[in-house]
């Protein structure tokens, strides 16, 4: 089987050309081409398979095998893909987990436009929102120091959240409309290089303290902007903006 290695600021992808719907993998397999012992090695796994209306489906997986809910990374990552392949040009329209994205390409960067946002909900210390996928975001000091694997994980098999669970964010804010951002995220169940559905939570709750669009973000794996129109009771025209790579192509033997 051939495969794609793709990454987005260190959110790493096996992604695979199903246009033909000839795979049909299970949840072992994904597991495996994930795991970075025994298989490839990757955060998560993408099919591109087409969809009548659309320039394609996104089919996402987690680490553990899962299918998982929409990864903004991922998203970013499956629009160079499809460039790549000749599916789109420097424009794309695809159908995800949650809804229609539109996306497009511009001096190296993809610019993924994400769901819109009616509501974010204020809890004790933190806020909670859906923006594709759960998140809990929780604002710091000293975002260098903290033991993100043991406070997220904590938090993600909370009462609350153990049944679905939720990726988990801590933000600090910086200087210039900056912020500093690190993840813990279900389905991998460890702290990632990057989350895209996590900054866009992180930059729309920092818009509440005064944060203007376009906001810096700064993960493990680099940089990431996310652009926003905020109104009285949301946000829309959301886009999630950064590079995608494709780092390598092989095969391997189910």
């Amino acid at each position: 089987m051939t495969f794609y290695k793709y990454q987005g600021t260190g959110n790493d992808f096996v992604v695979l050309d199903n246009r033909d719907g000839s795979l049909q993998l299970t949840q072992e397999q994904v597991a495996f081409l994930c795991d970075r012992r025994r298989g490839i090695g990757a955060d998560g796994l993408m099919l591109l398979q087409l969809k009548e209306g659309y320039d394609f489906e996104m089919v996402y997986y987690n680490s553990d095998g899962r299918e998982g809910s929409m990864c903004g990374n991922g998203g970013r990552c499956l629009v160079a893909f499809a460039q790549y392949l000749g599916v789109v040009e420097n424009e794309a329209y695809f159908i995800a987990s949650d809804g229609p994205h539109k996306a497009y390409l511009k001096d190296r960067l993809v610019h993924l436009q994400m769901k819109d946002l009616d509501a974010i909900e204020d809890l004790d210390d933190a806020s909670f929102m859906n923006t594709g996928s759960p998140h809990y975001v929780k604002q710091v000091e000293a975002l260098q120091d903290l033991n993100v694997f043991a406070e997220g994980r904590a938090i993600r098999y909370s009462d609350r959240f153990k049944a679905e669970g939720t990726n988990v964010n801590f933000v600090e804010h910086l200087p210039e409309n900056q912020l500093s951002v690190r993840t813990y995220e279900r389905g991998v169940e460890d702290e990632t290089f990057s989350c895209g559905t996590g900054v866009t939570a992180c930059a729309l709750a920092a818009s509440r303290a005064g944060y203007q669009s376009p906001v810096k973000i700064k993960v493990l794996g680099g940089e990431l902007q996310v652009s926003f129109e905020k109104e009285s009771n949301g946000f829309k025209n959301v886009f999630l903006i950064g590079p995608a790579v494709q780092v390598f192509k092989g095969e391997i033997t189910l």
